[in-house]
């Protein structure tokens, strides 16, 4: 990684997939590159009691990152509206979603707006050392996301509940997920059925000095992709 460090003073971290090993790579080619800013996109399952595996890959690499030496912002992020892209094969040739979590609420973020708020974290001073949780402004369930993304694409969309642990895991991942990510989301469903009030911060609109962007918006952007 050493080449691709050369000559960045500020850095914004994002490592997906399972585990830290990637993270604890790119922080140490960033610490011997001489980066004076990072900040790592986490989420907001490390706030769970007790932390959830979801929660734990993402503790693990926080802990990498404020261990590092290197000046750090953390941004801490609950569900993606992207995530209802996953719908978008049972949307177009069934007309249907599968709904994993029945009565709990989300209140999901626009991945622009994490965008934005990494953008301003990273140019203006005085967000060092800082965890910030960024969420949308509503709190929703499947079911009025999908209402409002039928209202945007024009077309019926049926809910259905799933049936089974591994249908709940289709759900978010159609084409199949590893081992220790579908115990993983399972156990993230089961949470999520539970909170039937949803996780809302006012961390976008007193950064950024707006609401946050709705699901409704993002939908009428998307709809295409659901056509």
């Amino acid at each position: 990684m050493a080449p691709a460090f050369d000559g960045v003073d500020r850095l914004f971290l994002l490592t997906p997939g399972l585990g830290a090993e990637h993270t604890a790579h790119a922080v140490a080619a960033a610490r011997a590159a001489g980066v004076r800013h990072l900040v790592h996109l986490s989420s907001a399952n490390v706030l769970g009691d007790p932390v959830p595996a979801m929660g734990r890959w993402h503790h693990d690499r926080e802990e990498i990152v404020r261990g590092s030496g290197i000046p750090y912002t953390v941004l801490r992020p609950g569900g993606f509206m992207t995530n209802a892209l996953e719908w978008a094969d049972t949307v177009r040739t069934g007309g249907y979603v599968l709904d994993p979590v029945g009565p709990g609420r989300l209140a999901p973020i626009d991945p622009a707006d994490v965008a934005d708020v990494a953008a301003l974290v990273l140019t203006e001073d005085g967000h060092r050392s800082e965890h910030h949780v960024l969420t949308g402004g509503e709190a929703l369930t499947v079911t009025e996301q999908v209402a409002l993304l039928a209202a945007a694409t024009g077309r019926p969309i049926a809910v259905r509940p799933t049936a089974t642990p591994d249908e709940a895991v289709r759900a978010r991942f159609p084409a199949g997920a590893p081992a220790a990510l579908a115990a993983a989301i399972t156990e993230a469903f089961a949470l999520l059925r539970a909170d039937t009030t949803g996780l809302r911060t006012d961390t976008v609109p007193r950064l950024l000095g707006r609401a946050p962007r709705t699901f409704a918006d993002w939908c009428t952007r998307n709809a295409d992709a659901f056509r």
